[in-house]
């Protein structure tokens, strides 16, 4: 994607840097890295082979054959987050091998202990998240090609044929898209502090375009990932132990703690981007709901911790928001309205994904085969365990508000 537009000095990105926050990407890992060294590799052999083992029902047996390794020896932050991935992605095929009951509610101490040693360096929970199943979890064909869907793809795979494929790298290109704006933020707030007035109204436009870009790269998901297959496949190896029946008690994290814990399954709501354009944008989600407003914040907790202290440090920098108020320019609220009114398209259009993908399917499901309420109510909740629909209004009416009047 290409805007004409200058791009921020070397002194402003200075400071993104040190939230992992790259000037291409954003919040994405960049490059990641494919392979681990011995005795790493052990884990990497079965995450390349999961669909197959989940298949032959051999999964659980070759990971109870794995030998116990310290984590001692992955020192470097990329070599961190592949195993990260690699062990989320292992654990995720434990606990729900080929879906249905066959549900296995502790998770063994040769996993469980490596794992939760590493999600504790990393300052992630020990299950498969948002910055593991999107933000590292891709390649290029061509590396000196273009970051197109053609020229992508994902390191691991579960289930679902290509499924997985076309809805990891979608969302990673929605995330990539909406990404590209960070890299304004230094200019955007520093003309706010200096009252730069043609400054701010640039990066403002500039953000509003690359929020409807990021709609726009929205809409491959109807050509990449098939409802049926996401719906009765992938989403139940993206589910977590967090308010879900079938683990009512949590996971048991063999050697690790003595009772099981629960936390929440792969989200949207886990990726930073759209948190930080509500903070720069003054769109305060705890005047909405306070269910979804709780939910969010618990969200943070999934993200790494620079991103999540990125957001921390915009939640104490001048308001964009107040600034365009005082100023009473209309053009300058007209350029604000047109980020809110992006964000406002984005969680339309998210409320429409997930009437076919979650809620239509699920309605399916229930028709064709008459089920107790007690198995029904699940259907209708995301990975990370809310309520999705009730959830994505929510946020959605929130950020409406935000909308200014403009005379």
């Amino acid at each position: 994607m290409s805007h004409n537009r200058i791009l921020p000095t070397k002194n402003s990105w200075k400071n993104l840097k040190e939230y992992h926050i790259d000037e291409e990407v954003g919040f994405v890992l960049p490059t990641p890295q494919e392979e681990l060294p011995y005795p790493y590799d052990q884990w990497i052999s079965i995450a390349k082979n999961l669909p197959e083992l989940i298949d032959k029902n051999e999964l659980r047996k070759e990971v109870e054959k794995l030998k116990m390794v310290s984590i001692d020896d992955l020192k470097d932050h990329k070599s961190q987050r592949l195993a990260h991935l690699v062990l989320g992605y292992i654990t995720m095929a434990y606990v729900w091998n080929q879906g249905g009951e066959d549900v296995c509610e502790v998770l063994p101490k040769n996993i469980a202990v490596p794992y939760c040693e590493l999600s504790k360096k990393l300052d992630l929970p020990p299950i498969l998240v948002y910055a593991d199943c999107v933000l590292a979890n891709w390649k290029k064909k061509d590396p000196n090609g273009p970051m197109t869907y053609e020229n992508m793809d994902i390191l691991f795979s579960f289930p679902g044929g290509d499924c997985g494929k076309g809805f990891f790298l979608v969302s990673l290109l929605v995330e990539i898209a909406a990404a590209s704006a960070i890299k304004v933020i230094p200019d955007l707030l520093n003309a706010v502090k200096c009252e730069d007035h043609n400054i701010l109204q640039r990066e403002l436009r500039y953000i509003a375009s690359c929020l409807k870009q990021a709609r726009k790269e929205f809409k491959q998901i109807h050509e990449y990932v098939d409802p049926n297959t996401f719906f009765n496949v992938l989403r139940i190896y993206l589910s977590g132990w967090k308010g879900n029946p079938l683990l009512p008690e949590g996971l048991k994290y063999e050697n690790v703690w003595e009772t099981p814990k629960k936390f929440a399954g792969g989200s949207a709501a886990q990726s930073s981007v759209f948190q930080c354009f509500d903070v720069l944008l003054g769109i305060q989600q705890s005047s909405g709901e306070e269910s979804s407003f709780k939910f969010l914040q618990e969200m943070r907790e999934y993200m790494p911790l620079p991103h999540r202290k990125f957001l921390q440090s915009l939640e104490s920098a001048p308001s964009v928001r107040e600034f365009v108020i005082s100023k009473g320019d209309a053009k300058l609220k007209a350029d604000y309205n047109e980020c809110v009114k992006a964000m406002v398209d984005l969680r339309k259009y998210h409320l429409k994904i997930v009437a076919k993908y979650i809620v239509i399917p699920s309605k399916n499901k229930h028709k064709t085969n008459s089920t107790s309420e007690e198995t029904s109510e699940p259907e209708n909740k995301g990975t990370g365990g809310t309520s999705v629909m009730t959830f994505l209004k929510s946020v959605r009416n929130t950020t409406e508000k935000f909308l200014l009047n403009v005379d």
